[in-house]
């Protein structure tokens, strides 16, 4: 069983930080005083945070000041473009990365088709993609705060360790322990649609919010939640697997369609769209015609009404929107955000998932396509090495 630990002096000033650092990315920038006020912290232990995050370059003075009639309160803000964090998403057929600054600027991008289940294939390949980055990092002057990974799998996130990825041949794979022997910079791992989650939440949305829903569709169906800024895991770290959600009661007891699949993801995802097509269309195409059809198609073929696609687009936004409507009465998330591949066709998507779900909660809520594409991942990476590097502490008083 385990139970709660007291909070120790240092946990305390680390949770100042948090708050500080936090609001001034936000809302930026702010006076020593203002700081005090808004988050209830006395000036001298603000001034005393403050000076440690300008000496870790952190946060930076600005050149304006603020005047509030008396004397004028130099001004203090997030410094976003001082330090440097390397993101990797590791998918089935493809590992994408980028370089970034702390805003979210994209620096350097790698785009490379995984054509192998080898797992020591594709370490090689995220070595190289790594070393490449770290060594465009080393033409700036700026700090590179480490590397974070994306995999599409559940993460033993404090040991380090891939649980089971059989797209990249992962298997209790000590991925954090390896890496770390190839570069010399922190590491960190996570789970790819957490990570997503994450980003969204940081760059994504327009508005500072504290809890969202990621819903991923693409090969499969996933989910990423974030409660009051923090990502929910769950028990077994395996909470968001909405692809395992149950479309029917005729579902009840038959296990899964396909290995590793769930029932919903089986019907919704790209790769179920796609094999849905296929049965409808089994003997007016060829073989090859067949094998080549994809979800991009049939949205394609559903914006030119032809009514088998009509019908598989209609029954995918039902299937969608037991996800949507299960999100949205579990966990009450300032917005719920839909991406991964299928989310490009999101103008068949988002409107009609609405009219489907608005009528099944008993109160409004927010559902938008992803505003960072296959780029959410990457940034979620960014969030999660800032949070290792500035100590971050995500706190609320209960009632």
């Amino acid at each position: 069983m385990k139970f709660t630990k007291t909070i120790t002096t240092n946990d305390l000033r680390h949770i100042n930080r948090t708050a500080v650092l936090d609001l001034l990315r936000r809302e930026g920038p702010i006076s020593r005083t203002e700081l005090s006020q808004r988050l209830e912290i006395s000036l001298p232990t603000v001034m005393r945070i403050v000076e440690e995050l300008l000496e870790e370059k952190l946060l930076r003075t600005v050149d304006h000041k603020e005047w509030s009639g008396g004397r004028r309160r130099a001004l203090v803000e997030f410094n976003a473009h001082a330090h440097l964090a390397i993101g990797v998403d590791c998918g089935g057929t493809k590992m994408f990365g980028a370089l970034a600054d702390l805003s979210g600027e994209i620096i350097e991008e790698i785009n490379v088709p995984t054509n192998s289940t080898c797992g020591d294939k594709n370490f090689e390949l995220l070595v190289e993609i790594i070393t490449q980055l770290v060594k465009k990092a080393t033409t700036t002057d700026k700090n590179l705060l480490g590397v974070g990974v994306g995999i599409p799998a559940t993460v033993d996130v404090d040991r380090g360790i891939v649980l089971s990825s059989p797209a990249l041949g992962w298997r209790e794979f000590p991925l954090q322990e390896r890496l770390k022997k190839e570069f010399d910079i922190p590491v960190v791992l996570d789970n790819d649609v957490n990570l997503a989650a994450l980003g969204e939440m940081w760059f994504g949305s327009k508005q500072a919010i504290n809890n969202l829903a990621l819903i991923t569709v693409g090969t499969g169906i996933g989910a990423g939640i974030i409660i009051d800024g923090a990502v929910y895991r769950g028990s077994k770290g395996s909470a968001g697997e909405v692809g395992f959600l149950l479309p029917s009661t005729a579902h009840l007891g038959q296990g899964r369609s396909h290995q590793g699949f769930g029932p919903l993801e089986t019907l919704a995802s790209g790769t179920g769209i796609a094999e849905r097509a296929r049965t409808i269309l089994t003997g007016t195409l060829s073989e090859e015609q067949l094998n080549a059809i994809t979800a991009e198609d049939v949205f394609d073929k559903a914006r030119q009404k032809e009514p088998w696609a009509v019908q598989i687009v209609d029954e995918t936004v039902d299937l969608l929107a037991l996800a949507v409507v299960t999100l949205a009465v579990c966990y009450d998330p300032d917005v719920i955000v839909l991406g991964g591949g299928v989310a490009r066709s999101a103008d068949l998507l988002i409107e009609p998932i609405k009219q489907r779900v608005s009528a099944s909660t008993p109160f409004p809520f927010n559902l938008v396509a992803s505003p960072l594409g296959y780029r959410a991942a990457v940034m979620g990476s960014i969030v999660n090495l800032v949070y290792r590097a500035a100590n971050f502490y995500m706190l609320r008083k209960l009632s």
